[in-house]
């Protein structure tokens, strides 16, 4: 079944709805829960569902897909965007799902982690999508942020999707051609969906990557320009990168080193390499962030020197000015006696010897570098 059949599809229609019991998570005594606006275009939550048995894709109606794994012997991936809390509980209530990661799957805004609830996982891991622009801007953005929550367990992987982008279509196709792979169970599916989300990184690090080098040119190059506004702005977009991959590191330890009935021993070195992944990105992104700290007091910097000589520039060309209204301030003292006052050649002597003074001082800034 593909996301574009996607409306053919429902939920199990089992159960009634559960309400998640108002005590899970501690809140302030009479805060109300504000209801969570889903931003999905369709109706249904759910994007794609299927069993795979021995590494095969069987579609199966989403009311009978867990009835047929068991049978069968496989596990069903269910994939859901930006469910509501009712949507989710019915879900978590015919898959026995724990309400605390229920209620992380629903309302989002969660740190990577990974928690073990009895017998299953759940998992959570940042998105990210470089936003692409004409030109870096003090307003732009740049890394675009968003979330999937995957449950795991015997006989189910189910995935939650917030945000606009990190669509998983193309990575179960991909799955779909390594069946080898699925044969490992839902850990294989965890696998590619971590591996999937840290190869984003990897190429939306490189993307900033280039921002970085482009204002670390503008900064160093001869034209004036106040960079600091943009270097700013691209530090707090990079904040966002950082808070999605240095979190991974624990969660992908566990998954890799930790005996873990849910992932098969085959699988730890598929995670390992995750690891691997994921802790280059991380140090790229540290790295980057450090430049863009050395870059921005760069730019300080030079809008300090830029000052200082602007200051120098001014000061020069204010002891210039000075020196004339000097000499026309002494000679403007109306005293009976002064030198030349009755002469002729007084007046052009006295400009002459401004003209001279002012040359004077004009050679010795420039020769300085004040002018």
């Amino acid at each position: 079944m593909s996301e574009t059949d996607s409306s053919a599809v429902r939920p199990s229609a089992g159960p009634p709805a559960a309400t998640l019991p108002e005590t899970v998570r501690p809140r302030p005594a009479g805060a109300p829960r504000l209801p969570r606006e889903t931003t999905r275009e369709t109706p249904d939550p759910l994007v794609d569902c299927a069993v795979y048995v021995r590494g095969e894709r069987h579609d199966v109606e989403p009311d009978r897909a867990l009835e047929v794994a068991r049978e069968l012997g496989g596990y069903v991936w269910l994939g859901l965007f930006e469910p509501t809390e009712e949507e989710l509980s019915a879900i978590a209530e015919h898959y026995g799902l724990h309400p605390l990661a229920v209620e992380d799957a629903v309302y989002a805004h969660q740190r990577p982690k990974l928690e073990r609830y009895d017998d299953a996982l759940f998992m959570v891991l940042k998105t990210a999508r470089y936003v692409e622009h004409d030109e870096l801007t003090a307003t732009s953005e740049v890394v675009m942020t968003g979330e999937i929550m995957v449950f795991v367990g015997a006989d189910h992987v189910i995935t939650v999707r917030h945000g606009h982008h990190g669509e998983l279509s193309q990575l179960r196709k991909a799955l779909e051609q390594q069946p080898d792979l699925l044969c490992h169970g839902p850990a294989a599916v965890l696998y590619g969906i971590a591996d999937h989300v840290v190869d984003d990184f990897v190429e939306v690090a490189e993307a900033v990557e280039d921002d970085v080098e482009e204002l670390e040119v503008s900064v160093f190059s001869p034209e004036r320009t106040d960079d600091t506004p943009r270097i700013y702005q691209l530090k707090r977009e990079l904040m966002q990168l950082r808070r999605a991959v240095g979190p991974l590191e624990l969660p992908l330890s566990a998954l890799a080193d930790r005996p873990l009935e849910l992932v098969p021993e085959g699988m730890r070195s598929y995670f390992r390499d995750v690891q691997d992944n994921a802790l280059r990105t991380r140090d790229q992104v540290a790295g980057l962030d450090e430049l863009l700290s050395n870059i921005l007091q760069a730019a300080l910097a030079r809008i300090s020197v830029a000052q200082n000589e602007d200051m120098r520039k001014i000061s020069a060309w204010a002891g210039i000015i000075a020196t004339p209204t000097l000499i026309a301030g002494v000679y403007g003292m109306n005293f009976e006696y002064m030198p030349e006052l009755d002469e002729v050649w007084g007046y052009p002597a006295a400009v002459l010897l401004m003209v001279a003074v002012c040359f004077g001082l004009y050679r010795g800034f420039k020769r300085s570098g004040w002018i």
